[in-house]
């Protein structure tokens, strides 16, 4: 148990940090708590929008790449929407895919998020279902998930604001670590007891401090790892020297077409095909499309990975050639990338299936409950500190009782 000055410097720091950036770790938290379902709600959101009308008996199958080729080749024939830089692939029965079409971003600062154009098509008729500008703020059911993505992780301002997410996010992994070191009790049974032990009237102090204390200890781990992994995913740069010291990282350095020779472009179809050949258990989740200055890149999901939905697999294949030029493949992976690959997961919480999401939701709502409870008892204590100065002696004035 801390006991001394070291203690209150400890708690002052922890009091401060919380303070001042206690509003970014709530408002993190309470988008969090509602982007661990953003799938669904997005989807529960706009049916019209995300839902193909499919068939009776419908089985939940990957489109196979010819149906990939003619949903990109119904966009690129259109003037509408022309073609798109990035296919979504559907993965239930009911999907659509998502067509992404880069916005230009002509003299963009730190402060401006990046849009993209979202077309939706149903997975069958390839019938166009509508669009949306995924980035622009809104409140709408088409815009509200994306805004409270860019909310949580950009604060709708661009790099600069990824930046400071990224340090509360360190800064929470902090204050909730001295926070721990705060709780610590003496080592007697009756003390771990009291410290996990939530008495009082809620009004009153004594539940506040209870509260904070003893959620504060349940807590403490799942928000250190939030805080930590928004932080490794935001700022990468920071982190990525400090793994690579410790472990082995895969080159970060970006792939080209070969020359191309007077060979006309391969279609996505082919890509996909090439692709699947060299991960035959992967199901093809998203596709980059390929063009002169860049070689297609095929996302996949293998069974086994612990980044479910899109999977993190990833195959770069040759515009022009087909040829495989490189295979990111989670399962193989060094300890570095491994290191970095469970990020996302983690901090989401799919790492550990329904009930890991569910308790992610629930960490989202505690920053909330501890600045509640932590504002009481500061307000308390200044409160206790100005009544002892009301009442205590005033010094150079005559002292009736001496007198």
């Amino acid at each position: 148990m801390l006991t001394g000055l070291l203690r209150a410097r400890l708690r002052d720091i922890h009091l401060y940090v919380s303070l001042i950036f206690g509003t970014l770790f709530v408002l993190a938290g309470l988008t969090g708590a509602a982007l661990a379902w953003d799938h669904e709600l997005d989807a529960a959101l706009n049916p019209t929008l995300l839902h193909s009308r499919a068939p009776q008996g419908a089985a939940d199958i990957a489109p196979s790449p010819a149906q990939v080729q003619a949903a990109v080749e119904r966009l690129s024939q259109d003037k509408e929407y022309g073609r798109p830089s990035q296919l979504m692939l559907p993965f239930e029965a009911d999907d659509v895919y998502v067509a992404w079409y880069r916005q230009p971003a002509k003299d963009k600062g730190r402060f401006d998020t990046d849009v993209s154009r979202q077309v939706m098509l149903d997975r069958y008729t390839l019938q166009v279902l509508g669009e949306r500008n995924y980035g622009e703020f809104g409140l709408s059911r088409p815009l509200l998930m994306p805004t409270l993505f860019h909310l949580h992780r950009y604060l709708l301002a661009g790099e600069f604001g990824k930046t400071l997410i990224g340090i509360s996010g360190l800064l929470l992994t902090i204050t909730s670590l001295l926070g721990l070191c705060l709780w610590w009790p003496k080592s007697t049974w009756s003390s771990l007891r009291k410290s996990l032990t939530v008495a009082g009237d809620w009004k009153s102090r004594r539940f506040h401090y209870s509260f904070h204390r003893s959620a504060g200890f349940f807590m403490t781990p799942i928000l250190a790892v939030l805080g930590f992994t928004g932080m490794a995913m935001n700022l990468p740069d920071w982190v990525r020297p400090v793994v690579g010291a410790v472990s082995v990282l895969q080159p970060n350095d970006k792939v080209a077409n070969e020359a191309a020779q007077g060979r006309k472009p391969i279609g996505v179809a082919a890509a996909m095909q090439a692709a699947q050949q060299r991960v035959p258990a992967g199901r093809i989740s998203r596709v980059a499309l390929g063009s002169a200055k860049a070689p297609y890149e095929i996302r996949l999901r293998q069974p086994g990975e612990v980044r479910k939905g899109d999977g993190l697999t990833r195959v770069s294949v040759d515009a022009f050639s087909g040829a495989v030029l490189r295979v990111r493949d989670p399962l193989t992976a060094p300890s570095g990338d491994t290191f970095f690959n469970w990020q996302f997961p983690l901090h989401t919480g799919e790492a550990f299936g329904l009930p890991g999401r569910v308790l992610v939701s629930v960490s989202g709502l505690m920053p909330l409950l501890f600045m509640i409870t932590g504002l009481v008892l500061w307000l308390g204590r200044r409160a206790i500190h100005r009544r002892a100065l009301a009442t205590a002696p005033r010094s150079g004035l005559p002292n009736k009782a001496a007198a």
